[in-house]
């Protein structure tokens, strides 16, 4: 049985297999492939997982059919199958080798269920649900897809999957999984891959027509750095959809913005609120940054199905006392404009301004908002219906927060995020309203 650790707590128990190699079922295109200065961007590790259980079929064939469909899908796939490296211009590109992705069979001594509260980041838990690279020293290291299928005792299964944002967006990763599960159930893809990511090169010759203080790099001044050395405390909070409607009112109760998005109110909301947490200075500049999706924003807009990273980071500047002295409205403000101001110019100044200079977004004294609440990850199916939970296994930076969608209706978000223990407690206090 899964058991409890000397603290009491519950402790997962998984035995893996020997990971396998899964090339594509069909000899497909080698060589190098092509990654965009948007893909260069986020070349960070993403893990996450897919609890399915079904009334009516067991988990046996889970590993297999899931395999099988990683084979067929990878024809579609191929850059999937490759291995990261280095161009001659020193960015990451793939090599098409056609070697596979990784895949991992397991299993857990317990019941799905035992699990619990799988909105809640836990590394240590859910992380057993991935598969680790051994001895991986970088992210050259690991191949662009691994997969772990773990068996629960109860018949449910896990799918627990590691992927370079490098290939992938959020959008792009919903589709590959999507498109996984309906090659397991024998259909065709309603989203066929759209592999070519020239058309977002960088201009020749590049030329950063605004300004992309994404890239800024600001001074801690409060010592922010100091609060980290405490434990972090990792919560989520819910807002259901009467909260976000009072949180709506409130951002617009002074008549100085005429409508606002749930996304701007809760931005703001949650940038004002961690901001105070950790004790910022007045005068600390602080920075917001999040992903507007430039797939429909850019001319002509991208084709569907396109694969790579289609988001542009934007960002709102200011200093911890206007944020703090300030009506909500302000910061809904300057997160209005910060969407406003992603338009094709902005987006191709930002391919070129790393073309240029080769930067990456700086998150000192930055909030970056992750928002998931729109991706219907939860209608996967590979044949043993949608998952009963889906969701990421940690947060990927100590400065990202997490919104995911929750609930039947997918009405409700929930926050995620991770904080040292004494700022937790100052934010818990400010998410009562």
């Amino acid at each position: 049985m899964a058991k409890a650790s000397s603290n009491g707590a519950f402790e997962l128990r998984v035995k893996q297999q020997a990971p396998t190699l899964v090339p594509p079922v069909e000899e497909t295109e080698k060589g190098l492939y092509f990654l965009t200065n948007l893909d260069q961007n986020i070349a960070v590790i993403v893990r996450t997982i897919y609890c399915f259980k079904s009334d009516s079929k067991g988990n046996e064939e889970s590993a297999e059919i899931i395999k099988d469909a990683l084979s067929k899908v990878l024809v579609h796939y191929y850059p999937l199958a490759g291995r990261l490296t280095i161009s001659s211009e020193g960015k990451l590109i793939v090599n098409c080798t056609g070697e596979g992705a990784v895949f991992v069979e397991a299993e857990a001594d317990c019941a799905i269920e035992e699990i619990g509260d799988i909105t809640k980041p836990d590394p240590v838990t859910l992380g057993k649900l991935v598969y680790d690279v051994p001895g991986a020293k970088n992210i050259l290291e690991i191949p662009p897809l691994v997969a772990q299928v773990t068996k629960f005792k109860c018949g449910g299964f896990v799918l627990g999957l590691c992927m370079n944002h490098c290939i992938f967006d959020g959008l792009g990763a919903m589709e590959f999984v999507n498109s996984w599960g309906e090659t397991a159930r024998g259909l065709p893809l309603k989203v066929p891959p759209f592999l070519d990511r020239s058309i977002l090169k960088a201009r020749n010759p590049p030329k950063a027509d605004f300004p992309h203080h994404e890239f800024a790099e600001i001074e801690d001044v409060s010592n922010t750095t100091k609060l980290y050395e405490e434990e972090m405390l990792y919560r989520s909070f819910c807002f259901d959809p009467e909260k976000l409607e009072k949180l709506k009112k409130a951002a617009m109760e002074d008549g100085v913005l005429p409508k606002c998005t749930t996304f701007e109110a809760l931005s703001a909301f949650v940038w004002r609120a961690r901001s105070k947490a950790l004790g910022m200075k007045p005068e600390q500049q602080t920075k917001l940054l999040f992903a507007v999706d430039g797939r429909q924003r850019f001319r002509p807009p991208i084709p569907v199905g396109y694969c790579g990273n289609g988001i542009v980071l934007t960002n709102s500047l200011c200093s911890a006392g206007e944020l703090l002295e300030n009506p909500l409205s302000f910061s809904v403000g300057l997160v209005q404009e910060a969407v406003k101001m992603v338009t094709d110019g902005y987006m191709r100044s930002a391919i070129d301004y790393f073309e240029i200079t080769r930067a990456r977004p700086s998150l000192a004294a930055t909030l970056l908002i992750t928002t998931w609440s729109r991706l219907s990850f939860h209608t996967t199916d590979f044949g043993w219906g949608e998952p009963v939970l889906s969701g990421p296994v940690a947060l990927p930076e100590k400065e990202v927060i997490l919104f995911l969608s929750h609930g039947k209706e997918r009405k409700s978000i929930n926050v995620l995020l991770g904080l040292p223990a004494s700022a937790m407690e100052v934010f818990e206090e400010q998410m009562q309203f």
